[in-house]
């Protein structure tokens, strides 16, 4: 009498969607404008050795004794001022925009995860791995490889077991990509009028991590030169600075709100700040560079600054990750 056949547990999850997936990750953010749910999220985000690397014995105290006291409430009011009805502005557009991606690539599964908060990392591999996937892109929302971001994403990817993980180092100057982010500056210069500067602004990282080797001042120079191009610009029209220093040591410089201080202090009356570096908007975006800087600007005598909004869900974004995650998964077959 023959044996009966049973299907395997790994036959019936590839039975269950597609064998490749995407994943597209970014940073993360509190579940809430609260002082609790803040002090969650930072003590996750600052507890990893690649965004702050003291010692834990001189670290934790401080962090636990000083950073997240007092920081947790301040930065529970700032997220309460840009939050969206849907939730933070950061998750709702990664939300989105994954969707966006998904529609485009039909023949994957595309979803989301976050560093830091939910939806976790580690879970979402492991539940596209349970759902029958055996390749998964991870597609880090940092266009600009840093070891304080893209290499933390990697550290969690390479830790699920049972699957074929690839992780995108940066897309940094990516056509698509590229071309996207000067159709939106374009955009708003058509329905704004165009500033007498076009700053670019990106998230800071320590001197010290690019004295050491890390290539994200390059490839944000980089990028910006690209832009600038597909703009047409000319050097004298634009500046790249670097926002959101934290502590006492030296970050990247030259410094985002020093450089507007000096733009107006010089006469300069109208900027545009767009920051490539951000997927989508976010605390950064909306509320440092959008209000703490349009104000900082208009105090020193500057009349407007228009901030340029990140790239989110739009088409064109959604194209070029798409068309990325696509040429990227074809190079390994």
């Amino acid at each position: 009498m023959a044996a009966s056949v049973h299907p395997s547990r790994a036959d019936a999850a590839a039975a269950a969607g597609p064998a490749e997936a995407v994943l597209l990750v970014n940073l993360g953010t509190p579940a809430a404008p609260t002082a609790a749910a803040v002090r969650r999220y930072l003590a996750e985000f600052l507890s990893d050795r690649r965004v702050v690397s003291l010692p834990r014995w001189l670290w934790w105290p401080l962090l636990h004794g000083v950073v997240l006291p007092l920081r947790a409430p301040r930065v529970a009011r700032l997220y309460a001022d840009i939050w969206m009805e849907d939730g933070s502005p950061l998750a709702v557009h990664t939300a989105r925009l994954a969707q966006a991606v998904q529609r485009r690539l039909p023949e994957l599964r595309v979803a989301h995860a976050m560093r830091y908060g939910e939806p976790a990392l580690a879970a979402a591999l492991r539940a596209l791995r349970d759902a029958g996937a055996r390749r998964i892109l991870v597609l880090p929302l940092y266009p600009q490889y840093s070891t304080t971001t893209t290499a933390s994403v990697a550290d969690v990817a390479g830790r699920v077991d049972g699957v074929d993980v690839r992780v995108v180092p940066d897309y940094h100057d990516d056509a698509g990509w590229v071309s996207a982010v000067a159709d939106s500056v374009r955009a708003h210069w058509n329905a704004h009028g165009r500033g007498e500067r076009l700053l670019f602004s990106f998230h800071g990282i320590p001197q010290r991590l690019v004295d050491a080797g890390d290539p994200y001042q390059a490839q944000s120079c980089a990028s910006v030169a690209a832009i600038a191009a597909a703009l047409g610009l000319c050097e004298k029209d634009w500046l790249l600075t670097f926002q959101s220093r934290f502590g006492r040591e030296p970050w990247l410089q030259p410094y985002t709100d020093q450089a507007l201080r000096a733009l107006a202090d010089a006469g300069v009356k109208r900027v545009d700040v767009v920051c490539p570096g951000f997927a989508v908007d976010c605390l950064e975006t909306l509320e440092e560079i959008a209000q703490q800087n349009a104000e900082l600007f208009r105090a020193h005598g500057g009349e407007a600054l228009r901030y340029v909004p990140c790239l989110n869900d739009a088409p064109e974004h959604a194209e070029a990750l798409a068309a990325l995650a696509r040429r990227t998964l074809a190079e390994r077959d």
